[in-house]
């Protein structure tokens, strides 16, 4: 069986913790400690964002019930792996600020730090996330019941890592670690290249 440094490699020091945290799609069905839950929330908590505003909003799904409702509005290509995963979490962020005068124009860049601080949260205490954006936004702002002036960025899931055998075949094909472009690949000094 191939290791984790096997698929990923860093190429300048870093925290293991960011080559450990990869996007699975086999979930245990084992619920998640209300505790070590809400310490994923925590850690999104302190992410920085634009004058402090902290934009983030996070609808969560851990009953049958609620989990339910959200596979109403998630693409049957992300319903076949993620009805497995006890918890499901809409990530959303509020897109209108008065002290900014209307449009926060970082809402959705300080909402996606959140939810990076969160996913790196999750995979220090043993736990995978994999974000979704194939779910109907319309949907699922009628059916959260959220209001204007909010966006909704994505949907996670959030649980233990399964087996990749109880995945079809498609997706146990697809159940690697990726690795990453090069840091030259994307870095510039100065200006950006001519492409």
């Amino acid at each position: 069986m191939k290791e984790l440094q096997d698929y990923r490699t860093a190429d300048y020091e870093i925290d293991p913790i960011y080559l450990k945290r990869w996007s699975p799609r086999s979930f245990l069905e084992k619920d998640v400690p209300e505790q070590v839950l809400y310490s994923l929330f925590e850690a999104a908590r302190w992410a920085p964002s634009a004058a402090n505003v902290q934009p983030w909003r996070f609808v969560v799904a851990r009953t049958v019930v609620d989990r339910e409702r959200f596979l109403t509005f998630i693409n049957d290509g992300n319903k076949a792996w993620c009805r497995k995963a006890p918890v499901l979490v809409a990530v959303i962020s509020k897109a209108v600020e008065e002290r900014f005068g209307g449009k926060n124009p970082s809402h959705a860049f300080d909402t996606g730090t959140a939810w990076g601080f969160l996913a790196l949260e999750a995979a220090r205490k043993g736990l995978v996330t994999h974000a979704m954006g194939g779910f109907n936004r319309q949907e699922a702002k009628k059916l959260l019941q959220i209001p204007e002036g909010f966006d909704v960025q994505a949907i996670v899931a959030i649980g233990y890592q399964g087996d990749k055998a109880e995945l079809n075949e498609t997706l146990q094909e697809r159940e690697i670690p990726s690795n990453r472009h090069r840091v030259e690949d994307f870095t510039f000094e100065g200006l950006f290249p001519n492409e």
